[in-house]
């Protein structure tokens, strides 16, 4: 945990610094945006509700950002990142459990066959969460995934993961909170797996973190008490579930929200349906140079629905081929020494 920890700060350090010196050298926010309507849309809005005496003044208790986070906030193929994590987990402790050999799902993922995987539907996916998730308690779980970032790679980019998270977004969710916004992720994603990265990766602490999540229990052996998490979903945040989990974990109707997908489309309904001033914005995927291109088709982050209901509820849709000048960080550093003398790599 220490080693992902010092990765990450020692990259967050180094992109941090190049965006400020894109400030320095020009004053205006989100430099690793194009100046397209979109941008400027969003700029506007942030400032008309932050501007004390604007009649669309918005007090700072009452400015939450709500963002999805697959496909939002760092991508999402070939598939979500933590079932590319479960996948590998299964694999690791598969020399376990001889049994997974002709056991379903096991087999499918030991097999690397994704496609049937997915077509196993909620049973399969479940039982896969069970069997990699289940039966640890938050730090041992920090713990193991902590040590997949640390390693794993997109199999299509070779990238590591924590190094394939939109820097025009960053660059967005440090300038929400410059102005008095509070920022919440609400991901379908496990609320657990995305706070082991959430508060070194976007800013973002894991109180400040809204996703679905399994049972748990507490258990009180040889006076260490401890709670374990179970294979049982308590609540799945997606779709309808979004509103419901923002509404239960925050408490507010947040004034701006961001997804990417149909499982985003009744948050974005939600938030942008409340009294006052509203923003809602959808990112599409449109660049197939740079990342991918995709939208009603793809099996991950399907967008339809919400990308026909975008312009008669005046949401902003952000065209990453045209609105964004680089997609994924640009800042690349050599090998460093964290503060116990272990190597460190940037990612590249």
């Amino acid at each position: 945990m220490v080693r992902i920890q010092a990765y990450l700060f020692a990259y967050g350090l180094l992109v941090s610094a190049y965006a400020c010196f894109a400030n320095e050298r020009g004053s205006a926010p989100l430099p690793s945006w194009n100046s397209t309507a979109a941008k400027s849309a969003i700029v506007t809005f942030i400032d008309k509700v932050t501007q004390e005496g604007s009649a669309d003044f918005i007090p700072p208790e009452q400015r939450i950002a709500v963002f999805d986070n697959d496909g939002t906030l760092w991508a999402e193929k070939p598939a979500y990142f933590q079932l590319l994590f479960a996948m590998d987990e299964v694999k690791r402790l598969a020399p376990e459990h001889p049994e997974w050999k002709s056991e379903q799902p096991f087999a499918t993922i030991l097999n690397d066959d994704m496609i049937t995987l997915l077509a196993q539907g909620r049973t399969g996916l479940e039982k896969m969460i069970g069997a990699t998730h289940a039966d640890m308690t938050r730090e041992e779980f920090n713990k193991v995934v902590a040590s997949w970032l640390n390693t794993a790679r997109n199999p299509l980019t070779g990238k590591h993961y924590i190094a394939m998270y939109y820097q025009p977004m960053r660059e967005l969710l440090n300038f929400l909170r410059s102005k008095g916004f509070k920022t919440y992720i609400v991901s379908g994603g496990g609320a657990d797996f995305i706070r082991v990265f959430s508060e070194q990766l976007y800013g973002i602490p894991p109180e400040q973190v809204v996703g679905s999540r399994l049972k748990a229990r507490y258990e009180d052996g040889d006076g260490k008490p401890r709670v374990i998490t179970t294979d049982d979903v308590e609540f799945v945040n997606d779709k309808e579930g979004k509103p419901i989990g923002i509404s239960q974990m925050i408490g507010r109707r947040p004034i701006f929200a961001a997804g990417n997908s149909d499982g985003d489309l009744q948050m974005l309904e939600w938030v942008t349906s409340g009294p006052g001033p509203r923003f809602g914005m959808l990112i599409h995927h449109t660049d197939a140079k740079r990342e991918w291109a995709y939208d009603r088709n793809s099996r991950v982050g399907r967008l339809d629905k919400a990308l026909k209901a975008a312009k008669p509820n005046g949401w902003t849709v952000v065209d990453m081929a045209k609105d964004w000048k680089v997609i994924f960080p640009v800042v690349q550093t050599a090998e460093k020494e964290d503060r116990n003398g272990e190597k460190v790599h940037a990612p590249n």
